[in-house]
C-alpha cells in the first residue's frame, strides 16, 4: 500500500465535501471503517472516498442508512469497488426505487384528480374515508402510503 492510499479524516472530508462530524457519524453507523494508528488516530483508505460518495448519492435517492448499510456491507474492504460491485448494488436498489416511483405516480394522479375535480363534496370525494374504514389498517395517511 502506498502512502497516498491512506487519508486522514481531514483529507477525507476535503475530498468528499463532508464535514468531519459527518464522517464520524457514518463511521458510528458502520458504513465506513477506519484504520487506527499506534496513537489511535483514524486513517481511511482512498476507497472510502467512493464509499462515502455512494452513501451520499443513495441518500439523495431516498434510501435509508439501513438499506445503504446492507448494500455496502457486501463490498470489499481495502479496495475500491469495481463496476461489478456497483452493478450488483444498483440492481438491488432498482426494485426499491421502481416501487417508490410507482407509489409517487399514484399519489400524483390522486392529487391531480383531487385538485382538478372541484367536487368540494365529502360525499363524492375519492379520498374521503366514510365510516373510517381505512382506520382498520393503522393510523396515519394510509391511502398515500
Amino acid at each position: 500500500m502506498r502512502a497516498n492510499d491512506i487519508l486522514t479524516i481531514g483529507e477525507l472530508a476535503r475530498r468528499t465535501g463532508l464535514t468531519v462530524s459527518a464522517i464520524r457519524y457514518y463511521e458510528a453507523k458502520k458504513l465506513i471503517e477506519p484504520l487506527r494508528t499506534g496513537g489511535n488516530q483514524r486513517r481511511f483508505l482512498r476507497a472510502d472516498i467512493r464509499r462515502l460518495s455512494f452513501i451520499l448519492i443513495a441518500q439523495r435517492l431516498g434510501l435509508s442508512l439501513t438499506e445503504i448499510a446492507e448494500a455496502i456491507g457486501h463490498l470489499p474492504h481495502g479496495r475500491t469497488p469495481n463496476a461489478r460491485d456497483w452493478s450488483q448494488i444498483s440492481s438491488s436498489f432498482r426494485n426499491r426505487i421502481d416501487t417508490e416511483i410507482t407509489r409517487l405516480q399514484t399519489v400524483l394522479a390522486t392529487l391531480d384528480g383531487c385538485i382538478g375535480c372541484g367536487c368540494l363534496s365529502l360525499d363524492n370525494c375519492a379520498l374521503y374515508n366514510a365510516g373510517d374504514t381505512w382506520g382498520a389498517n393503522g393510523s396515519g395517511p394510509r391511502v398515500l402510503r
